[in-house]
């Protein structure tokens, strides 16, 4: 029977909602999980599983740290397979530019005492001898990793229903209520839910959510897109970023190979006319990482919008399995690259191709904590790309805002509020 009063509901069973309600019903606390569609069906399966502390400014560092020790510990803590491997990060310099980028945060990675270091063409040739190419250096995080980020999402959820969360999925919500400046009930197509914590965990469509209350979120969606190989002999434990490329293999052999920076796509829709003042100065820094489409996104973007459609009175309907199309182009090139750099792995092939949808903010920094007003609505959302890495961190902290009243990690910088106050680093991206 589904619960119809709850201490915490949480929209979005991605990794970062199914953490959150981890941690809350590890502390005793009724929670309900409400997803449109099914656990992880959206970016929390489609991710490269990267995690990593090679942060793009030093206001996430403090939760990248914390996170790292998160994954170290999720399979012993939830008794499950992860495919956690902490082989580390390694980020290639291929240029000037890039290598400029290296030495600056590895100046901050110091400040904050994370074991981050430079490594010359010699030291990457040291650690993967099958690896050809010339690099101008490279930075190398032995403490990072990668996972398989389908796994842990489900094990995640696994432990927060073993624990006594609900969580109902194929249902969408579509009002959340609001008395005396407090949340006071989620609605949704099947019914009403009584609390006065919500948690925004909606991944890319958590605008939608904000929106709901009357709050404004910017927010970009972008489209990154993954290939999977055939499996083959190991290779490397490490996961690693160049130039066109980005790549870790699983335990079973296979490769995700994706096209790293560069190889994004942004489908323009009638949101990308909002905040674009907010957006503009990291845009024009980091436009290289994107590639624009202007085309049949923007074209059901403004039938959905019409007076009368079904997408204004139902804002999620639309989006239940929509897989967005992956760029098989840019995949392929990808792949092309990989095999330029291991010679010996001319047989690989990419067996299974996909895309995801990022929820990227304009300083591509999450946004956690408690909303100014409504009082009891919270942001565990706008990850940029870094999804699988800090959600599980992202959820236990916004779990102790509600238990506790304050988090274990300094989190201010990512507050929603910032956004308002201008208060945001318009940053390069090393990666």
């Amino acid at each position: 029977m589904n619960v119809r009063n709850a201490d915490a509901v949480v929209i979005g069973a991605g990794i970062a909602g199914c953490a959150t309600a981890y941690y809350l019903s590890k502390r005793g606390l009724n929670v309900v999980v409400v997803e449109k569609g099914e656990v992880g069906d959206e970016q929390s399966s489609r991710a490269w599983g990267f995690v990593r502390q090679q942060a793009r400014t030093a206001r996430e560092l403090p939760l990248m740290m914390a996170g790292a020790i998160v994954w170290q510990e999720m399979e012993r803590d939830l008794g499950a397979d992860v495919e956690w491997n902490q082989g580390g990060a390694l980020t290639l310099a291929g240029d000037e530019e890039i290598l400029g980028r290296i030495k600056a945060w590895l100046k901050v990675g110091e400040q904050f005492g994370i074991e981050t270091r430079f490594l010359t063409n010699d030291d990457v040739k040291e650690l993967i001898p099958s690896m050809k190419g010339e690099w101008l250096g490279a930075m190398y995080t032995p403490s990072d990793g990668h996972a398989q980020p389908d796994k842990a999402t489900n094990a995640i959820s696994i432990g927060a229903r073993e624990n006594g969360a609900q969580f109902r999925t194929g249902e969408a919500v579509e009002k959340i209520e609001v008395k005396d400046g407090r949340v006071s009930a989620v609605v949704t197509d099947k019914g009403r839910i009584v609390t006065e914590n919500v948690v925004c965990a909606a991944g890319a469509w958590s605008h939608k959510v904000a929106k709901m209350v009357g709050l404004t979120l910017p927010y970009r969606m972008v489209r990154a897109s993954v290939g999977q190989t055939n499996p083959t002999g190991h290779v490397t434990d490490m996961a690693v970023i160049g130039p066109r490329i980005a790549f870790r293999q699983r335990p079973t052999g296979e490769f995700y190979i994706a096209p790293g920076p560069g190889g994004t796509d942004y489908d323009v829709d009638l949101d990308s006319f909002k905040h674009i003042r907010l957006f503009m100065p990291n845009f024009r820094r980091n436009r290289e990482m994107f590639k624009v489409h202007i085309g049949s996104a923007l074209v059901m973007d403004i039938l959905r919008s019409l007076p009368g459609s079904p997408a204004r009175r139902h804002p999620f309907a639309h989006t239940v399995r929509k897989a967005p199309e992956p760029n098989r182009k840019v995949i392929d090139r990808a792949l092309g690259t990989f095999k330029s750099l291991f010679p010996d792995q001319q047989g690989l092939q990419i067996e299974h191709y996909w895309s995801g949808r990022i929820d990227a903010t304009p300083d591509a920094l999450p946004v956690i904590g408690e909303a100014k007003s409504p009082k009891g609505l919270y942001f565990c959302t706008g990850f940029s790309g870094r999804g699988i890495g800090i959600g599980p961190v992202a959820g236990k902290v916004t779990a102790e805002l509600i238990a506790d009243g304050e988090a274990s990690v300094d989190i201010n910088a990512l507050r929603h509020s910032r956004f308002e106050e201008r208060d945001m680093d318009m940053i390069k991206a090393v990666v």
